[in-house]
C-alpha cells in the first residue's frame, strides 16, 4: 500500500482509485460514490488502496 495512494484515497477519492486500478470499472463507482457523499467514495477509495496490488 503507496502512502502517496492512501493519502489521495482519504483527500481526493477518484484520484487515489485511479492511481490504483486505472480506468476500470472501480473507477467509475467510486466516482459515482463520491458524487452521492464523500464517504462512501472515500470508504471505496481506501478499500481499493488496502486490498489490490498495482497493476
Amino acid at each position: 500500500m503507496s502512502f502517496i495512494n492512501l493519502i489521495f484515497a482519504i483527500f481526493l477519492p477518484p484520484v487515489g482509485a485511479f492511481l490504483q486500478v486505472g480506468l476500470s470499472k472501480h473507477f467509475f463507482i467510486n466516482i459515482l460514490l463520491t458524487l452521492l457523499g464523500g464517504l462512501p467514495g472515500m470508504v471505496h477509495a481506501i478499500w481499493l488502496v488496502a486490498s489490490q496490488k498495482k497493476g
